[in-house]
């Protein structure tokens, strides 16, 4: 009996021990830092293509540096998206790290890739933009996702296609999102905007009219997620907003608005939000004039972005501004547009 207890003990101190000591990957300092993360992806191209109109998870290898050393693991992957998974070049994806093959980055769980639709440095630009759009709502609010930019090369692991690299970047998922604000993910919950928090409603659709995106709604979850207070089971959900390559201020080729709206091209601001009061109008206004600075800033030194697109973006804002300081320009463009119903 002694010698059995004795092998117990030996598996714990040489086995059990040694993997619970495994440094992993704490999702929250992964999206804290803006330095670039340089990865790998190694998979099938040619079949995660034809996956498109079918996803699926598919087996690939990624690797990344974490600190002193690069991490190699085994993780999945899957196409994901609407219509950028029908139109580009690689399919926006899904990478799912919640494997036993990927130990290290298993805390990660699964995060959205977003790539240029193209293999070109036009669309790298159109990447980047949306990138900056992100960190720009980041410094409105923390209820907002938080992303990652990576410079990524993918590998053929059938050796068919050549390999390429670009920059691209990673998405918080939900579950990080609700943790960072002590709340909860209410995944797929259709709820009429006007029955979540109202200042929270009213910030959305103005950012969402920043930057001339009409790709959105929250009664049907298009591009948008909901969250609530872990506290408070009864407090109204915070409506969370995503994906923004169909905006204005990213112009996309194949951007276009939303079908029975009166504009035509995506350049131009429709507001999609309700009406609201002067006061609760100015509430939030003086949210995107406390942080112009800091949003102009953070454009202007993006250097990975070329100087005609950041001052592009920088044009493209000061119209927002010029409306929401401009009594009646705001009240044209916002107040009598709302909707009422």
């Amino acid at each position: 009996m002694k010698n059995i207890y004795t092998i117990i003990a030996a598996f714990i101190i040489y086995i059990v021990l040694p993997l619970r000591t495994i440094a992993q990957a704490d999702p929250k300092q992964f999206f804290e830092t803006d330095s670039v993360l340089h990865c790998k992806l190694s998979l099938g191209i040619g079949k995660f293509i034809r996956s498109r109109t079918n996803p699926k998870y598919l087996p690939a290898t990624f690797s990344c540096n974490m600190g002193d050393s690069t991490v190699t693991e085994q993780i999945r992957i899957e196409a994901r998206g609407n219509v950028r998974r029908q139109i580009c070049t690689v399919p926006p994806m899904k990478l799912n790290f919640h494997n036993t093959t990927s130990p290290t980055l298993y805390p990660l769980n699964s995060l959205k890739l977003v790539s240029p639709c193209f293999d070109n440095a036009t669309h790298e630009q159109l990447l980047l933009k949306e990138y900056l759009i992100y960190k720009m709502y980041n410094l409105l609010t923390e209820k907002s996702f938080h992303v990652r930019l990576v410079d990524i090369t993918f590998s053929d692991s059938d050796e068919n296609k050549r390999s390429f690299e670009q920059h691209a970047f990673f998405i918080e998922d939900d579950k990080g999102l609700a943790k960072r604000n002590d709340c909860k993910s209410l995944k797929d919950l259709k709820l009429f905007s006007e029955n979540t928090d109202h200042d929270q409603m009213t910030l959305v659709a103005l950012f969402e009219f920043m930057i001339g995106n009409t790709d959105w709604g929250v009664s049907q979850n298009h591009n948008t997620t909901l969250i609530q207070s872990k506290e408070d089971s009864t407090s109204r959900p915070f409506v969370v907003p995503y994906d923004f390559d169909y905006s204005g201020l990213v112009n996309a080729d194949y951007a276009v608005p939303s079908e029975g709206l009166d504009i035509e091209n995506v350049r131009e601001r429709y507001y999609l939000g309700f009406q609201r009061t002067p006061e609760e109008l100015d509430t939030v206004i003086s949210v995107f004039n406390a942080r112009k600075d800091s949003i102009y800033a953070l454009i202007n030194n993006f250097d990975l972005l070329t100087k005609k697109n950041r001052q592009d973006m920088i044009d493209y804002l000061e119209g927002f501004y010029k409306i929401i300081n401009d009594k009646r320009e705001l009240k044209f463009s916002v107040t009598d547009r709302a909707r009422k119903q």
